[in-house]
């Protein structure tokens, strides 16, 4: 196969599709949405056959096991693919909303419109499912995409694309609306990031090296978060029953998320009300610490914490623990060391709540509130493709809206310039 030619071809095709479905109404592309669910639903066998396919040969490859079982498609997790379409078929359309119109003394009214953004190339590994999710977002929000699923995954990603094919068909939007490269030949990766003219956003989801390469190799506009440091920060004038339950429900609710919390900060003041509690708590779950000098004075069994501690998304049952002098130290500290994901602080004081707000530079900084609802249906957002670090387009989780872009529109009853 000639890898840069048939990207191409799949560009070139995702480019004349994405202007139809941008002009295409909400009805058409919910009814291509629910068409697809049905279609998945009636090709369960095939879909269970191609993912077998997969998994026998993931196994004579050596994956790991929670490689493994990424890449099954139970019955249970079919059925999560349906409900997914059912419910981003029923979320507000933003495209074509107008906002923020004004009228200017000319006599002019300008507005702003959103827009799709074109086609958007989505990278990932392993899990199928995100065939199914990543599609369905970009379709909702009229752009057509192109989908570059990990290798051990493909006979189950084209398998789930014909299901979505089948369901645009029959909405009557164009099939390259949505696009699975069919090859595993990692020089697909490469094109689909330098393609400009026909690519408009890249989204990598997957491990952090696959983030950092794409990131430094592209020449489309990529996002992305590469980690999630995120920190809580007990402040000296914190609650101590909700600063426990918050530092324990956000390491430990679920441990390999990019919003679980790798650092636990907590005022001086604070340390011997909380750290004993919070010791206990992080013991009978099977935390490992890893703490300052003075937090091991007050819970000996930690391990010393050493300077790559505080840069460590552990992704793991392991926390990092810091006593620090007050807020000025705790937002110095995720001022160095935090990957600008979400940072949050426990106290009733509302000035240096209002601070950490200001000063905390991060995609979603929280006040008294577990890290762990750093997502898009904990936002109300209804799903997300991902989380965006970066400060440019979106930040934080990035549903709908957040595929989408704004442009000015005016509104003229005759006017012309003096």
């Amino acid at each position: 196969m000639d890898v840069d030619k048939y990207m191409d071809e799949l560009g070139s095709a995702a480019r004349a599709a994405s202007r139809v479905v941008a002009a295409s109404s909400t009805q058409a592309r919910n009814r291509a949405l629910l068409a697809a669910r049905d279609a998945l639903d009636g090709a369960r066998e095939q879909l269970a056959v191609a993912n077998q396919r997969d998994l026998e040969q993931g196994a004579a490859n050596g994956l790991d096991a929670p490689l493994m079982d990424r890449l099954e498609l139970t019955p249970a997790r079919i059925d999560a693919m349906l409900q997914g379409l059912t419910q981003v078929a029923a979320l507000p359309d933003p495209v074509g909303s107008i906002s923020e119109v004004n009228r200017m003394p000319s006599g002019i009214e300008v507005g702003r419109m959103r827009v799709p953004l074109g086609v958007i190339g989505i990278i990932y590994e392993s899990r199928p499912n995100v065939t199914v999710e990543a599609a369905s977002l970009c379709l909702k929000s009229g752009n057509a995409t192109i989908l570059r699923g990990g290798s051990e995954a493909l006979a189950s990603n084209c398998a789930i694309a014909e299901c979505l094919v089948a369901g645009i068909r029959a909405a009557g939007l164009p099939e390259a609306a949505v696009q699975v490269v069919q090859t595993a030949d990692r020089a697909a990766v490469g094109r689909l990031i330098a393609m400009p003219e026909y690519v408009d956003v890249i989204v990598p989801r997957g491990g952090k090296s696959l983030i950092e390469r794409i990131s430094s190799d592209a020449r489309v506009p990529v996002i992305k978060h590469l980690d999630g440091v995120c920190h809580v920060y007990i402040d000296d004038d914190a609650d101590v029953d909700m600063a426990v339950n918050i530092a324990v429900n956000a390491k430990t609710q679920r441990y390999g998320t990019c919003n679980t919390m790798e650092t636990l900060l907590v005022a001086e003041s604070m340390a011997d009300a909380v750290l004993p509690r919070l010791a206990a708590a992080y013991r009978e779950a099977g935390v490992e610490l890893r703490a300052c000098a003075r937090t091991r004075e007050l819970v000996p069994e930690a391990l010393a914490a050493t300077e790559e501690d505080w840069h460590a998304e552990y992704l793991a049952p392991v926390l990092a623990i810091r006593v620090v002098a007050g807020i000025d130290a705790a937002i110095d500290h995720i001022s160095r060391y935090s990957s600008q994901h979400t940072d949050s602080i426990v106290t009733r004081d509302h000035g240096r709540a209002m601070r950490f707000l200001r000063e905390v530079d991060s995609s979603s900084v929280m006040i008294n509130a577990s890290t762990r609802f750093a997502d898009g249906f904990e936002y109300g957002l209804g799903a997300e493709i991902g989380i965006s670090t970066d400060k440019l387009h979106a930040r934080g989780p990035v549903g709908l809206e957040g595929l989408t872009s704004q442009k000015y529109v005016v509104f003229g009853e005759g006017q012309i310039r003096t």
